[in-house]
């Protein structure tokens, strides 16, 4: 599981996303694909990078947090700790691994929409195993799937 955030420059928005994968060595490449319902969805239409969050299981609680809650009925950002990342996007404070992408293409995907990023910046802090999909798989999401 990752967290998604990005900003198109007038708002900011993220979201727990289970649909990642490397896609490249060669150039460092990584497909995030999110759901059409998402406000990140409509967001990233207009951005043109996204941070990718690595979540370790200790920070669940985070990411219950992006994933149980919609930025349709409120602001995420006013309720965590956030600080402007690389390119203006919202990096969070409190998730110490991150990779940061120019989005270089969009790939339609029937319920979601894939984003291909083109890596160019990361922090790998403290480790605690990466958070998977069993650990969160009881979260109600912010928004219908």
């Amino acid at each position: 599981m990752v967290i998604v955030t990005t900003s198109d420059g007038t708002e900011r928005a993220g979201c727990l996303v289970g649909f990642v994968a490397q896609c490249s060595i060669d150039p460092p490449l990584l497909m995030v694909w999110m759901s059409k319902r998402n406000r990140t969805t409509r967001t990233a239409a207009g951005a043109s990078s996204l941070i990718v969050h690595f979540p370790s299981r200790d920070e669940r609680e985070l990411a219950v947090f992006f994933g149980s809650q919609t930025g349709d009925e409120l602001d995420k950002f006013a309720r965590c700790r956030w600080e402007l990342g690389p390119e203006g996007l919202p990096l969070l404070s409190d998730c110490s691994r991150w990779v940061a992408g120019h989005i270089v293409e969009r790939l339609d995907s029937g319920d979601h929409v894939g984003h291909l990023l083109d890596l160019f910046e990361g922090a790998a802090g403290p480790w605690a195993a990466q958070l998977g999909f069993q650990a969160v798989k009881d979260v109600e999401p912010g928004h219908r799937p």
